[in-house]
Formats: structure tokens, C-alpha cells, sequence
């Protein structure tokens, strides 16, 4: 969910005003990817090396998904929807911690479809906390080596979800940017000139129409 920065300073707006208008943006995509019947949507909501932004900016997008997560994420959870986190726990404050557990309590039986957020997340990151997470359990004999392949590892990954089908990332950049590598395996890419805060319902829609046209072989060739 890139350029809501660059979205803001476009209208003469400080930075913060642009995160405020991605998490509205968000909110309604979210909603219409319900709609669509999308079962799972994932979106990248602070990366681990978004920390090295200045601390007036961090400390406000902080804040800002605490009160979202208190406030604005409701009619997602009236809606059938379950939230779940993707990212390390570390340095998250206990305020944001807090706010993340009531969400992901209060949406855990939901079953409509899945809001996967990931914070304070990165990919490389989750690879090696899913190695480590191996190592352990190998030490421990819970699993043997001959039982790793490339779906048991996917199973140590933050959230045991399927592979990507569509990525897409909005405001211009034609990159990954440490995002979801593992599971991005054949993901069909989809890149956008449009800020975040101006990727509507029908861009949405667009992308997806976009995805329709692609020819997944997934490795193999037609009869």
C-alpha cells in the first residue's frame, strides 16, 4: 500500500495526512474484496525497516492503527471478516500489542474471509524466523529432516496461508520490497502508478480483471 507520503505532499498536506487517508482507503477496499468473495487479503501496513523513518512519523502511524484497530476496524468484524497479524513482536509497544490481541480475540471466529495485516513485517525476516523455528523443533524431534519440503515450510511462516495469487502495489515503484517472498513464489504482479489513497473500488476491480487475463502454468506448459 504504497505512496500515501507522496499522496500528501502532492496536496499540500503533511506526511501523516496521507496515512490517515490510506487506513480510510483500506477500510473500503477491504469491504469490496469481501464483496468480490476474496478469501484472503493481505496488506503491508509497516514494514520492519519502515523503523528507520523519522520517530514523529512512526510514533503517529502507531497511533494511528491503535485507533483504528479500537475504532474503524468494526464493520470489518461485522462483516464476517477475521484479522490476523503477520510481523515480529519486537519493538512493537504494549499499547500496539494490546490493540492487535483485541482484534484478532474479538474477530477469531469470524469465517467469511481473512484480513491478513502485516506489522513490523518483513520477508526475509519471516524465512529466517521460520528456519529457527525448524531448528527447534528438529532438536526436539517433533519433525524429521526428510519432512521438509516446500509445503511443511510454509506451515512456520507467521500465518499458515496459501500462496499468493495477485500481488499488487500501488504508487509507481516495480518492486517486492521485502514482502510475503515465500509465498510470492508465482504470484501474478501487478503494478500501479496510482497512490494508495486514490486505489479505489474500481482499480481494485481493474487489477483483478488484469489477473483474469494471465496464462498461470505455475511451471508447466499446455497440451
Amino acid at each position: 500500500m504504497d505512496g500515501n507520503g507522496r499522496w500528501a505532499i502532492k496536496q499540500g498536506k503533511n506526511r501523516s495526512e496521507g496515512h490517515k487517508e490510506g487506513a480510510k482507503t483500506l477500510e473500503k477496499l477491504a469491504l469490496h474484496a469481501k464483496k468480490l468473495g476474496i478469501k484472503i487479503l493481505s496488506v503491508y501496513a509497516f514494514s520492519t525497516d519502515n523503523f528507520k523513518r523519522s520517530k514523529e512519523e512512526v510514533d503517529y502511524l502507531m497511533n494511528l492503527l491503535i485507533y483504528y484497530f479500537q475504532n474503524k476496524l468494526n464493520k470489518v468484524c461485522e462483516q464476517g471478516i477475521k484479522v490476523v497479524f503477520s510481523g515480529r513482536k519486537t519493538p512493537l509497544s504494549s499499547a500496539v500489542l494490546e490493540a492487535m490481541d483485541k482484534i484478532v480475540k474479538k474477530t477469531e471466529k469470524n469465517e467469511e474471509c481473512i484480513l491478513n495485516i502485516c506489522l513490523n513485517y518483513g520477508g526475509q525476516e519471516e524465512i529466517v524466523d521460520a528456519a529457527l523455528k525448524i531448528s527447534e523443533d528438529l532438536n526436539k524431534g517433533i519433525i524429521k529432516k526428510e519432512d521438509l519440503n516446500r509445503e511443511s515450510f510454509q506451515h512456520y511462516l507467521y500465518q499458515d496461508l496459501p500462496p499468493i495469487d495477485l500481488l499488487i502495489r500501488t504508487g509507481k515503484e516495480h518492486r517486492l520490497s521485502n514482502f510475503m517472498l515465500y509465498q510470492s513464489f508465482y504470484a501474478e504482479i501487478y503494478f500501479t502508478d496510482i497512490l494508495f489513497p486514490d486505489f479505489l473500488e474500481k482499480n481494485l476491480d481493474e487489477a483483478l480483471y488484469y489477473y483474469g487475463t494471465r496464462d498461470r502454468r505455475f511451471g508447466n506448459i499446455k497440451s
